[in-house]
């Protein structure tokens, strides 16, 4: 707690951990959720769903139940990644995640829209509750490991994830451009003023290995995510291929079939946290 708080998080401008906890959401009284880890990133299109798919996956192969609350309410991708069309379905106690073919909990705006492409047009606000009544409304069971699929940015649904939800740390996802090591480093400055550790971090699109030699070729410029890692202290780091496979796999709703160990340094160091 910061010497100048005052003690009333309504009155205080401090941004301390005790105000970031002064407005967690209670979950689903029927919910049992561990660990919540958000994956984030500092703008859109470095492979974020990518990543939180994978991770999840991962878990669930070493045997642990994993869900993902998909946060990018304007641009939900987890769904498809999965190959799940069918809707979100509800009782009287609450509303109940999709399961996908091995066992992953989803809950993703499109679950509940009457169809996958309309758009969703709303202002911030009601964006951010949205991603709120995900973790409050939704009866999350026996759920070891919560990833957070975060919209890109450090804008308000970023922050009602990282003030609302109980999250034990973030995966911080990347490539290779310059431009966007920098604004990814804005999403890990922000995490660090909210008190939300930085678990690893992971650079997408890294390299390209061809299939017939194994040649590889870092087609947008020499990787520099260890670099990375080590100024902004993070221990953990890992590199996405640009695979079509990978690509297909996302594509054809069948990311839990995925071949590759890029990410399992990553996911046995978060197995530590149990």
């Amino acid at each position: 707690m910061s010497e100048e708080c005052t003690h009333n998080c309504q009155t205080c401008g401090v941004d301390c951990a005790s105000r970031r906890e002064s407005f967690l959401e209670k979950p689903h009284s029927m919910s049992s959720v561990k660990k919540v880890i958000a994956v984030v990133s500092g703008k859109g299109g470095v492979g974020k769903s990518l990543v939180t798919s994978l991770l999840a996956v991962n878990m669930r192969r070493d045997g642990y139940h994993t869900a993902i609350l998909d946060a990018d309410i304007t641009g939900p991708s987890i769904p498809r990644a999965f190959g799940i069309r069918s809707k979100a379905m509800a009782n009287d106690f609450g509303i109940l995640p999709t399961a996908t073919k091995t066992g992953i909990e989803l809950m993703s705006i499109n679950l509940l829209l009457a169809k996958d492409t309309d758009p969703v047009v709303w202002r911030g606000p009601v964006i951010a509750g949205t991603v709120k009544q995900f973790w409050t409304d939704v009866i999350w069971k026996d759920i070891d490991f919560m990833f957070v699929d975060m919209p890109p940015g450090t804008g308000d649904v970023p922050l009602t994830v990282f003030q609302s939800l109980p999250i034990a740390g973030i995966i911080v996802v990347t490539s290779p451009q310059d431009l966007v090591s920098m604004i990814v480093e804005k999403a890990v400055n922000m995490a660090g003023m909210m008190n939300i550790p930085v678990l690893g971090i992971v650079e997408n699109m890294s390299y390209y290995e061809c299939p017939c030699c194994g040649e590889r070729s870092e087609i947008f410029g020499t990787s520099r995510v260890d670099e990375a890692a080590h100024r902004m202290n993070i221990q953990l780091s890992a590199r996405l291929p640009i695979n079509p496979k990978l690509a297909a796999a996302c594509d054809e709703g069948l990311i839990e079939l995925y071949e590759g160990d890029w990410l399992d340094g990553i996911t046995k160091s978060l197995q530590k946290m149990l």
